[in-house]
Formats: structure tokens, sequence, C-alpha cells
């Protein structure tokens, strides 16, 4: 897995590319580390449009993502297309609490608009 991050437009983008598994969901983990370092709170957009499988470790990274979010009064906005990982989102019924977006521009539009 690839993971880089950038800011732009009061708000943080990590862009994932690749499984988020057992072997790349630590890549996403060390990413948003150095993100709660750096704001508080944190106005967050995780791209997942280029991760094509998502595991339960995967998972469990967005899902302590969205708490640390909430705990620290920021926000958290997924980047996602239909696929395997709205499907999981889903029948998890995580898409009952994840804000999602199909696009990084319209992530930061739903950031901007709800702040």
């Amino acid at each position: 897995m690839e993971v880089r991050s950038w800011h732009e437009e009061g708000c943080t983008v990590v862009h994932a590319r690749g499984d988020l598994d057992v072997s790349g969901a630590p890549r996403l983990s060390e990413a948003l580390d150095a993100v709660w370092s750096g704001a508080d709170p944190p106005h967050l957009v995780i791209d997942l449009t280029e991760v094509p499988f998502c595991d339960s470790v995967g998972l469990g990274v967005l899902v302590g993502a969205l708490n640390h979010v909430r705990e620290t009064s920021g926000r958290l906005v997924l980047v996602v297309e239909p696929g395997m990982i709205t499907h999981l989102l889903t029948i998890t019924n995580l898409d009952q609490h994840f804000v999602t977006s199909p696009t990084v521009t319209a992530a930061r539009t739903t950031m901007t608009t709800a702040a």
C-alpha cells in the first residue's frame, strides 16, 4: 500500500493506493498518526478511490480514525466509489456513521459547508 498526504483548503487529504488489509493497514495507520500530531481538531479527507480491497484490519483503522476525529471534535469524510468498500460499509452498517463523498473536491466542499 502507498499512502501520501497533504494539506489543502483547511483539511488534510490522505490518499491511499493498494489493498487496505493486514499488510497495508499499518501504512495508513502511520499516516493518520502524523495527522493526529499536527491538527487539532483534525479535518480529514481519506481518499480510498484506489483501494480495491479492505479487510477487517483495514476497517478497524477507518473506525479508529472516525472515533479519534469524533473525540477531538474534528471532521472526517471518506472518498469512495461504488464497489467493495461501499459494499463493506453498507453490510456492516458503518455507512450510517461515515460521511462519504465520490471525489476529493466534493469531500472538501462537504467539509467546508458542514463546518
